[in-house]
């Protein structure tokens, strides 16, 4: 890594820090800056705006996040098991901040249409991934009955993103259950696969 890779890198981490810990809202390049530990020109230099520098973020972990859900997709284990790991998944992006970082820049593109656009590609790349998949399973199941694989796609996709935003705002299992919402339809697909 070049030593413009290397202060690139260093702002990514330091405006995920920052995303973190402020919101969106509140971010300021300056204390970015500062946590990078570079001068504020080097952010202008490298990105431009707070905008870019965090649709750079998110395009960046998304790109990774997507490569690895696409591995685990492409293994040879039954649906189930690669919903499980999906869930899995689920839990690790939390930890990580790559579901706070998508939706806050979710939220950010309801009123900036340059966000919500650049948002919209990155979920077109889960959503298509998800089409794949079901259109697989599809032609492996014998269909999905008055269901076509995009249709499945869109649920499926849809009802991760609402957990992710519910435990966002603070719903817990025992007042929501959204994590175990999503863990019972592992089971529910295992127990389909079983009977088949």
């Amino acid at each position: 890594m070049g030593r413009s890779e290397h202060t690139q890198q260093r702002i990514l981490d330091a405006a995920k820090r920052s995303l973190l810990q402020v919101g969106y809202a509140d971010l300021s390049t300056r204390g970015i800056a500062e946590q990078a530990g570079v001068p504020l020109s080097q952010i202008h230099y490298h990105f431009g705006s707070k905008r870019h520098l965090v649709l750079a973020l998110l395009e960046a972990e998304n790109e990774q996040l997507l490569r690895r859900q696409a591995a685990m997709y492409d293994a040879d284990q039954p649906l189930w098991k690669q919903w499980e790991q999906a869930c899995d998944f689920l839990e690790d992006d939390l930890a990580s901040g790559y579901v706070r970082v998508l939706q806050e820049m979710t939220a950010a593109g309801w009123s900036d249409e340059e966000v919500a656009a650049a948002v919209r590609e990155d979920l077109r790349g889960w959503f298509g991934l998800l089409t794949v998949v079901a259109e697989r399973f599809s032609t492996t199941a014998g269909g999905w009955g008055p269901l076509e694989p995009r249709d499945v796609a869109t649920l499926v996709g849809a009802a991760f993103l609402g957990v992710e935003a519910l435990i966002l705002l603070g719903f817990g299992d025992e007042e929501v259950p959204g994590r175990s919402a999503l863990r019972r339809v592992g089971a529910a697909i295992r127990a389909a696969d079983e009977k088949a």
